[in-house]
């Protein structure tokens, strides 16, 4: 078994008094209350430590009401640049006094606390560094009146915690002002208040903790950007013209950025827009909304979550069998039922592979990060149209609302895949067409868009029984026919989707499969496993569903194979039991993860060695 001394390693080194600092290397926490104006003041502090060139990574725990229950956001600093959360936190921010005790209690020995001085916090342990800082009194001299100094309590904490980790306080200055851009007197009021903090602990404050910054220059040309803004800018770039949704936690924001996106950049110069954006009743009603307009020829997605992907099961499973183009994003959160709407999971994925009833196989993008969330997003318009079915693009909420550390993404030079559409002119050549025939032997028969203005190019969509000219049918043949060629086009998408990318030589004995934000976590494990336990591992990330050669070679090729995923069920590795030979089952082994919190590096390298640990026991 790997110690949680693992989750220990930091960089320290010796200051010129003889004591010693650690380096890029710790976890923030700021516990405060939901409602109360902090997110500004931690994605400033945030900013402030990316500005100084350092790698990191902000994570926001929340609940699922509107206000007033404990509300945590940690902030991962790394110079190896690890953006998993971590499972232990270094500094904490107490600004909630109903969490603050249990808060300083889970601290390790050596962490920090910033903390208001009423709390009496230092009373409860001796082994850790606490700082008293008079929160109120600091933001009454700002001058804000008492309403306005209940928020700018939050910036004064971000000036305490510049002073004391030594972070930059030009960029810091520079960070406020960029949040506050169209704000000219917010944004004097929130850095005076950061300055109040600054002074303070400078003047009163006696720093003995360890954690400190220095500048780097691993930021340089990088962004900071969550998952459904990059997605929603994914969708726009692969040209969505009509969006229909109904707001759900935590896929709400793919639309909210989208429709910013719309207005500022497909607006003609006539103030005509070229979109269109309509909240539905329901999410049933949005994706028959999405489904409809993608037969009539429109790029077309929704966006939800597991509740409202529910819903929408028995339109997706007519998309399936009329074979209706269309895109649904799903950033996945805990369930059954209504679960933790605000706890993020990987619980969606063997139900959305089969959604509706009957014999029914779905394409699902997998993307690993926030620039697969923008590409994944142009990709998978292409997709829809080309195979002529609902794709499903599965994040997650972290992936999806927190804030990632990437590489700028790339401008879109390919054209739009249009896929097998006919015009006037084929349909000329062509004298006609059956709508579900298999002209090519892949699977994917070809279409006309209503409007086409040629005698041949109506034809019936049909969710009943139908032939091949679209003619309803109920002929044991024409359905058999029909399933073994919509079973076909799912294997041609296996050629189409994305391929999995592998890390590692491809030649240890020991591989790891997993999917989405998992990744994060087993880059790092897979260092942990090999630094700290002498186990080698070959990591392959699945990207796409139907699973592509690439998995089937992958299990094939190790003796050991850890499936990790973030659900109860083990679904993925449910789906390649499915895929695999017989004779490559028993390799499979399970990691699972499912507290609704972000997967942690250390638990998986914990999992994983034990697992490895006992596997040589009972050689």
């Amino acid at each position: 078994m790997i110690s949680d001394a693992i989750d220990l390693q930091e960089d320290i080194s010796s200051t010129g008094d003889g004591t010693h600092r650690v380096l890029n290397d710790f976890s923030i926490q700021i516990a405060t209350v939901n409602g109360s104006g902090s997110q500004s003041a931690n994605s400033i502090l945030l900013r402030s430590i990316f500005g100084m060139g350092i790698p990191v990574s902000g994570k926001n725990l929340f609940p699922s009401n509107i206000a007033g229950l404990p509300t945590w956001y940690t902030i991962r600093v790394s110079k190896d640049g690890w953006v998993a959360r971590k499972a232990q936190n270094d500094l904490l921010i107490a600004m909630n006094a109903e969490t603050a005790q249990e808060d300083v209690r889970t601290l390790r020995s050596g962490s920090a606390v910033i903390y208001d001085e009423g709390l009496k916090l230092n009373e409860l342990r001796t082994d850790v560094t606490f700082y008293p800082v008079p929160f109120d009194k600091l933001a009454a001299e700002t001058g804000a009146d008492a309403k306005i100094r209940k928020l700018i309590k939050n910036m004064v904490y971000v000036g305490v915690a510049a002073q004391l980790l030594s972070i930059d306080i030009p960029t810091v200055e520079k960070a406020v002002r960029q949040q506050f851009a169209k704000k000219q007197k917010a944004a004097d009021l929130n850095w005076k208040a950061v300055q109040l903090g600054f002074d303070y602990a400078a003047n009163n404050l006696r720093k003995t903790d360890p954690f400190v910054v220095e500048r780097m220059d691993e930021t340089n040309g990088k962004i900071i950007i969550d998952g459904n803004s990059a997605a929603a800018m994914g969708a726009m770039f692969a040209g969505v013209t009509v969006v229909a949704w109904y707001p759900i936690t935590p896929s709400s924001s793919v639309v909210e950025q989208l429709i910013g996106y719309m207005k500022k950049h497909r607006i003609e110069q006539d103030g005509k827009a070229t979109f269109a954006i309509v909240q539905a009743e329901d999410e049933l009603a949005a994706i028959g909304m999405t489904l409809g307009a993608g037969w009539a020829g429109a790029r077309a997605m929704t966006a939800s979550s597991g509740p409202g992907l529910s819903l929408m099961a028995e339109f997706a499973g007519l998309g399936y069998y009329a074979e209706l183009p269309g895109v649904i994003f799903d950033i996945q959160r805990t369930g059954p039922s209504t679960g933790l709407p605000t706890r993020t999971s990987q619980a969606d994925l063997s139900f959305i592979a089969n959604i509706s009833h009957g014999d029914t196989k779905h394409v699902l993008l997998l993307p690993g990060n926030v620039k697969e969330c923008f590409d994944f997003g142009v990709q998978s318009f292409d997709l829809a149209e080309q195979l002529q079915t609902p794709i499903f693009v599965l994040s997650d909420l972290d992936i999806g609302m927190n804030n990632w550390m990437s590489e700028p993404f790339e401008y879109p030079t390919q054209p739009m895949q249009r896929g097998k559409v006919l015009s006037a002119e084929d349909l000329t050549r062509l004298g006609g067409f059956g709508r579900y025939a298999d002209v090519d032997g892949d699977g994917i028969p070809y279409r006309t868009l209503p409007g086409t203005d040629h005698h041949a190019a109506s034809y019936f969509t049909r969710g009943s029984g139908h032939n091949a000219k679209a003619q309803y049918s109920e002929r044991p043949d024409d359905y058999e026919n029909n399933m073994l060629r919509l079973s076909r086009k799912f294997e041609t998408a296996a050629t189409l989707v994305p391929k999995p990318v592998l890390e590692g030589t491809g030649k240890e004995k020991v591989g790891i499969i997993a999917f989405g934000s998992s990744h994060f976590a087993i880059i790092e494990s897979r260092d942990e496993l090999a630094r700290e336990a002498d186990i080698a591992t070959d990591y392959l990330r699945v990207r796409a569903y139907p699973f592509t050669k690439e998995v089937h070679d992958f299990v094939a090729s190790h003796d050991r194979v850890y499936v990790v995923e973030q659900n109860r069920d083990a679904q993925l590795q449910g789906l390649l039991k499915l895929d695999l030979d017989v004779a490559q089952l028993t390799k499979l082994r399970s990691v699972l993860h499912f507290n609704g919190l972000p997967m942690d590096a250390l638990s998986v390298t914990q999992a994983i060695s034990s697992m490895e640990i006992s596997q040589g026991a009972s050689r």
